[in-house]
């Protein structure tokens, strides 16, 4: 059955699919495919499938924020699908991260509304274990600079951003800086959703965010917008994963 948003129907994809926000970049990242076609483009979901391998994988755009990223992922696993890796863009949140590292997500703070209407807020938004050290080891073969931690998943930009003209500014400022002490090294716009959604039906969900900008680090740097080192990466994490799964008749 064709799924209402994304467009798409059972065959369409492949087990494997990468979730960036922005359809714009759906293109780029299907290039590192072979033999990759567009098969859907609908409101703020365009997909891509090809090959890795011999394997058939797909790239999904979410659109931005959790609401549309719990759409496609839902839509998603109903056609089959069941290993998704964010890929997305970051603001870095310790003030030793570069922009153009990159931030592997082990887990995400749920400073969001949508994780909510699933599960309750006590419940932890954890990635995959297995996505986060494939991730790992894609970038140590690579030696492309990187670290581990947790993501804050946030429903406002501006929020972030432009906090002080928020009536409720006292209290983004507070957390923001509790989410800093507590460990937090990157805020993005999906993750914490992705991996809830994906732990309810118990398939596999991880993210790999490139740091753009870091508004806590102690000299402004310019922001790093080269997405190379991050799909160069995500690609080979994708090779290991998949020839891991063959050797495990999985």
């Amino acid at each position: 059955m064709k799924q209402h948003h994304i467009d798409l129907e059972p065959g369409d994809v492949g087990r494997y699919v990468l979730l960036p926000g922005d359809p714009g970049r759906t293109e780029l990242i299907a290039s590192y495919f072979d033999n990759a076609k567009e098969v859907a483009y609908k409101r703020e979901y365009r997909t891509f499938t090809g090959t890795l391998l011999g394997e058939k994988v797909s790239v999904t755009s979410t659109g931005i924020g959790c609401p549309s990223a719990a759409i496609a992922i839902e839509e998603l696993i109903a056609i089959g699908a069941d290993t998704f890796i964010r890929v997305g863009t970051s603001g870095g949140m310790q003030p030793h991260l570069i922009p153009g590292e990159l931030a592997i997500v082990n887990a995400a703070i749920r400073d969001e509304g949508t994780s909510s209407h699933y599960l309750p807020i006590e419940f932890p938004a954890v990635a995959d274990i297995d996505i986060v050290a494939t991730l790992r080891e894609a970038c140590e073969k690579l030696g492309t600079p990187y670290h581990v931690g947790i993501s804050q998943s946030k429903d406002s930009f501006y929020g972030q951003h432009a906090p002080q003209r928020m009536p409720v500014a006292d209290h983004l400022l507070d957390r923001w800086k509790a989410w800093i002490a507590g460990g937090a090294i990157c805020s993005e716009m999906e993750a914490s959703t992705l991996f809830a959604i994906a732990s309810i039906h118990r398939k596999r969900c991880g993210g790999v965010m490139q740091i753009m900008a870091n508004q806590e680090a102690p000299e402004k740097v310019e922001p790093y917008r080269d997405l190379t080192r991050m799909l160069e990466t995500v690609t080979e994490a994708l090779k290991i994963l998949i020839e891991r799964d063959r050797a495990q008749g999985s």
